[in-house]
């Protein structure tokens, strides 16, 4: 058993002297030796992870560096994604990016400020000629931090190609120790047609596995009969971390022959969202558990297949045996299997309905319109990966559309006729997604007339809500009337009860001041060296408001030599 495990692994087995990458013109963006929070092509909320996030010691403020000679194309900075983000583009056609900063270079620092006074506005974006910003490899670029949806202290370091396809940094010659096989968590089977079926049931079933060796697993032998696909859970650890990251690549065999194949070389922003092909969508929504799918849906568009066979699906005949053999395997070729017996026998199972009576059907490559109640939905062409039968139901003052198990690729709009409602403060009325618990979630909502309409990814309980109170704001650092002489910056804290910030402004004498705003702590922060302050007291006046035009005024004085 032992050889033929070793045989089965060498027909899935990959070697990285075929890397047609540089590995070595590019340098660390950091001082310190890489270890990683987050591998490339993890799995994240509807997208794949474009990069590999470096801890930074629990720290901000290390300094990032240029990994090669270029110059700095891009710089952007916003609330939320990368927060402070720099690109930087290399002669040899490759770009890097880095994110979540905590600030720029001087040099940089200093346009960025300008271009944010000269908007007025924290969030700016600016695309630098070549002449600009030029850098040699290993020129300070900017300090690390934590800023934009970042949960934690580190480092984002992507690099693109020409085409901005983000590409597996570490096939760029970085080195990483990673000594440990992925860890399988639970291997799945999924009859796939009406005559398919595994012992008995036309269901996902778990596999029992019993270990071999160290990274080697047997699964008890399975009956079935027809097509059925497999499904994995994993993560990676590597050395030196206890983060759970991604697998590199994942490779099934039939027989000793290879029928399904992927790795996270590189992929397309464009098709990050088909993750939710990959996965095992409703099981993710029921449990939060991401079972990769070792087989193609007809839907399923990602370009990451290496080898497809017959897309992963194995024809199971009755009187034959097989052994599938399923490989999990990290960047550094580290490989967990799962031998799994199959033995091809007819099945005594009842046939699932999947046609329901209720519901409409729903075509997913054609527009589709449907009227409830005071509420109406659109959902352009491919909103959906597939065709179904949707479920659409009154409740409350708006309407209930299908269910979160089904995944959604694209926005479609919500449109609810308010002409019924009480006249008083209409203005302050928006779409509310309601979440299991009772909890209201602001959609962006627009009115026209007596009409309310969003666009969203979102399925389940949609309402007509009401916010008519206005935001808090409440200083952190400093009082009404105190000396800041000795102060770097003031902080106020921000929040809202119900439809969420929508904008702030706020001024120090009448002129306009550039507060960070961080979402993740409710903060406003300044920094007082943007002003020479004169002996005279100074105004400061913040005003935030909400998503439905509530509005907040607060206002102090202070002094500062």
């Amino acid at each position: 058993m032992r050889y033929l495990s070793l045989l089965l692994v060498l027909s899935c087995y990959f070697i990285h002297s075929q890397n047609n990458y540089p590995t070595d013109y590019f340098r660390s963006p950091l001082d310190i030796p890489i270890v990683l929070a987050g591998t490339f092509g993890e799995l994240r909320s509807n997208h794949f992870h474009a990069g590999m996030d470096i801890k930074t010691q629990q720290r901000e403020g290390l300094p990032v560096f240029s990994v090669a000679d270029g110059y700095v194309s891009r710089i952007k900075v916003q609330t939320y994604g990368y927060g402070k983000a720099i690109y930087v583009t290399h002669p040899n056609g490759y770009t890097s990016v880095y994110g979540h900063l905590q600030s720029f270079s001087p040099e940089i620092q200093k346009i960025v400020k300008e271009e944010q006074y000269k908007k007025q506005s924290y969030e700016v974006e600016i695309y630098p000629t070549a002449e600009e910003f030029q850098l040699k490899k290993g020129d300070l670029i900017a300090y690390s931090g934590n800023t934009g949806g970042s949960g934690g202290p580190h480092l984002h370091f992507e690099i693109r190609d020409s085409s901005a396809k983000p590409i597996n940094p570490l096939l760029f010659g970085y080195e990483v120790k990673d000594t440990k096989a992925p860890r399988v968590l639970g291997v799945y089977t999924y009859p796939i047609g009406e005559q398919s079926a595994v012992n008995n049931t036309t269901n996902r079933m778990e596999l029992r596995l019993h270990k071999e060796n160290e990274n080697t697993f047997i699964a008890d032998k399975i009956e079935a009969i027809g097509d059925i696909g497999l499904g994995v859970e994993t993560y990676d650890q590597l050395d030196m971390a206890y983060n759970k990251n991604g697998a590199y690549k994942i490779c099934t065999t039939v027989n000793g022959t290879v029928n399904f194949e992927y790795n996270f070389e590189k992929f397309s922003f464009d098709e990050s969202r088909y993750i939710n092909t990959l996965i095992d969508y409703p099981t993710y929504v029921d449990s939060r558990t991401r079972i990769q799918k070792c087989y193609i849906e007809p839907y399923n568009k990602l370009s990451i297949y290496k080898n497809k066979g017959d897309n992963g699906v194995i024809a199971i005949e009755e009187g034959m045996s097989y052994q599938v053999t399923l490989e999990v395997s990290d960047f550094s070729e580290n490989t967990t299997t799962i031998i799994i017996p199959v033995e091809g026998k007819k099945q005594e199972y009842t046939k699932p309905n999947n046609n329901p009576s209720n519901g409409k059907y729903l075509l997913a490559a054609r527009d589709n319109i449907f009227s409830v109640g005071n509420a109406s939905v659109f959902f352009p062409a491919n909103t959906f990966y597939f065709d179904f039968f949707i479920d659409l139901s009154e409740y409350k003052d708006g309407i209930v559309i299908h269910n979160a198990r089904t995944p959604v690729k694209s926005n479609y709009t919500i449109s609810m006729d308010i002409s019924g409602l009480d006249k008083n403060n209409k203005d302050k009325l928006f779409i509310a997604h309601e979440d299991e618990h009772g909890n209201y979630y602001y959609e962006h909502t627009y009115r026209k007339g007596n009409t309310l309409s969003t666009r969203t990814r979102d399925l389940g309980k949609f309402t007509i809500a009401k916010d008519t109170v206005a935001p808090k704001i409440r200083p952190l650092n400093f009082r009404d009337g105190q000396w800041l002489s000795n102060f770097r910056y003031l902080k106020l804290k921000i929040t809202d009860d119900l439809s969420g910030i929508n904008s702030y402004r706020a001024t120090i004498n009448g002129e306009w001041i550039l507060m960070e705003y961080e979402y993740k702590e409710n903060s406003l922060t300044y920094d007082l060296s943007d002003i020479d302050f004169g002996d005279e007291a100074n105004n400061l006046e913040v005003i935030v408001t909400d998503n439905v035009g509530n509005s907040t005024t607060f206002k102090a004085e202070f002094h500062r030599k």
